[in-house]
């Protein structure tokens, strides 16, 4: 379960964040995630509210935006690629232009990123 050794770095950097800023709650935290990162939003869900008890982020919500795979290849072919449950893609993200059935670069897809933390900052 590698969502919970990612959620546990992800709650870590937040909760740095938060000291830096003097905040006293964290109240939202938003996390852009890519279909291609083989990362579960619910394995992620769970683990955050594991490691968000008895912290400054209990009772925070955490939002997981889902970033579609795209790929890009020398023929000319830019789309958005989603891996259905049963492909081969899911697990490994090497994709197979879709257009020449070269190999096509993955150029998003593969992002972990906390995009906003909404804190409650006193005198701020």
């Amino acid at each position: 379960m590698h969502e919970f050794s990612v959620m546990s770095q992800l709650v870590q950097g937040v909760l740095e964040e938060a000291k830096r800023h003097n905040a006293s709650r964290v109240e939202e935290v938003v996390l852009d995630l890519g279909d291609f990162t083989m990362l579960g939003s619910e394995q992620l869900t769970f683990a955050f509210d594991v490691l968000i008890k008895d912290t400054i982020m209990e009772g925070a919500v955490l939002t997981v935006n889902r970033i579609p795979g795209r790929v890009r290849c020398g023929c000319g072919v830019d789309r958005q690629i989603t891996p259905d449950a049963d492909s081969p893609h899911r697990i490994v993200p090497v994709l197979e232009c879709p257009g020449c059935g070269g190999l096509a670069e993955v150029v998003e897809g593969r992002e972990c990123v906390v995009r906003n933390i909404r804190m409650v900052v006193p005198d701020a």
